[in-house]
Parts: C-alpha cells; sequence; structure tokens
C-alpha cells in the first residue's frame, strides 16, 4: 500500500511552534520519519523546534532541487511507493505555494496518490487578510525584476491590470533589496493606489501598513532592511 504525501506549514520566524502551528499540524509531523525539504538542515532545525520524538539523526531527510527534474522528483517519491508516509516542507510557510514543492504534489496526484495538505502560516495569505486590499481577486507574482527600467515597467504592467481587474498585485523581493523596490513603487505608482506593506509576519517585530502612495510619500520611511516583507498593490 502506498504512503500520503504531507504538506507541512513552517515557521516564518522563530516563534514556539504553538504560535503559528495548530496542534493537530505538529502532531502529523512528528508521526512522520521521511521528509523532502528546500534546505536539510533548516528542516532539522523546525523538526527539533516542534519536538519531533525521533533523534533526528533516524529521519530521512532528502533536500529539494530548486529546479527538480523529472528523475530527481521519482527519487524523491519512492518513499510512498515503499508504504512510507512522505512529509514536505518549505524553507518557511506553506509547502508548493511559491516554491518548488509544487512539482512533488503535481506527480503524487499523477500517480494516484494522497495529498494531505495541513494548516499553517501562510505569508502571502496573511498579509492579504490584513491588507484591506481586494480579497476576491488576487494574484500572485513572486519576485519583480531586480534591476531598471524593468522593475518600474512591471510595475506600470502590476498596476494597470490592478485597475482593468479590479484586482490586488502581490509580490515579494530579496529582503536587502527591499527599500529599492519601496521606491521604485513611490516614484511609479499612481497617488492613488494603495500599497501595503507587511512586514516580519508572526512575529513580536510584525509591521502592516496600507497607505496610498501619496501618503507613502509624507510618512515616515519604513524600516525594511533585511526583513522579509510581502508587498501588495491596488489601484482605483
Amino acid at each position: 500500500m502506498s504512503g500520503a504525501l504531507w504538506l507541512l506549514p513552517v515557521a516564518l520566524g522563530d516563534a514556539p511552534w504553538q504560535d503559528y502551528l495548530p496542534a493537530a499540524s505538529r502532531e502529523a509531523a512528528c508521526r512522520l520519519t521521511h521528509f523532502v525539504a528546500e534546505n536539510a538542515k533548516t528542516a532539522r532545525a523546525e523538526l527539533k523546534r516542534i519536538g519531533h520524538p525521533q533523534p533526528l539523526r533516524e529521519l530521512a531527510i532528502e533536500q529539494l532541487p530548486e529546479i527538480p527534474s523529472a528523475a530527481d522528483i521519482e527519487r524523491l517519491l519512492a518513499p510512498l511507493r515503499n508504504g512510507h508516509d512522505l512529509g514536505l516542507m518549505s524553507e518557511a510557510g506553506c509547502p508548493a505555494v511559491a516554491d518548488p514543492g509544487a512539482l512533488l504534489v503535481r506527480r503524487a496526484h499523477e500517480l494516484g496518490l494522497v495529498v494531505k495538505p495541513l494548516v499553517g502560516p501562510s505569508s502571502i495569505l496573511l498579509a492579504l487578510m490584513a491588507s484591506g486590499l481586494d480579497g476576491q481577486r488576487f494574484a500572485f507574482h513572486g519576485y519583480l525584476p531586480a534591476r531598471e527600467p524593468e522593475r518600474s515597467r512591471r510595475i506600470v504592467e502590476l498596476e494597470q491590470e490592478s485597475a482593468r481587474l479590479t484586482q490586488t498585485q502581490i509580490f515579494i523581493e530579496t529582503p536587502y533589496r527591499n527599500l529599492a523596490l519601496f521606491n521604485a513603487l513611490l516614484l511609479t505608482c499612481r497617488a492613488t493606489t494603495r500599497l501595503c506593506l507587511a512586514t516580519d509576519l508572526t512575529l513580536p517585530s510584525e509591521q502592516i501598513a496600507t497607505h496610498r502612495a501619496v501618503e507613502w510619500k509624507t510618512a515616515s520611511p519604513p524600516n525594511l532592511d533585511k526583513r522579509p516583507t510581502v508587498f501588495l498593490l491596488l489601484a482605483d
């Protein structure tokens, strides 16, 4: 009999597991002995944090390549064919959302295997919930171009699409480039466009604020340096 693929949410920061993970999700993770993770080292740290009952050295943790090949996917799913349940862990937040784990889940469905998603933190949904922007129509775009003028051109495209579809646009940036992206948004966006910055979600230092672009220009600059931030945009 084949095992099930369990999708295990991971902390967004270093808070105690009780602050971000339902007991049922933690208990399910603690029953597993086979895992696939973006980073084996951080996966062990997370399993230690939630109090996995077995010695970490006895757990089978395979690392998921950034761009997994078909052969990688088959190899990583092998425990399922041998009757073991398998846990898929992201680097942070929910697996298979904005990370390569989705390919593993897709193949599991093609093979007719059971997929079990568990409840836990998603920075994308937490930011959308707290933004006050349109939660009926939204799109996540991952990373925008890191350089100009490509970055500003992409911002204009997203703003136009937001106005046309009444759609919240969601995107992220490497934390050390947050301020550059924020400044590009202020230079590029229309005065009435609403921008939300959701920083350090679920952490004691969490900050979330939504203002129109013209209001952000006169506000105190936010402290975004090296702090994980989700950016959201909604144009009139």
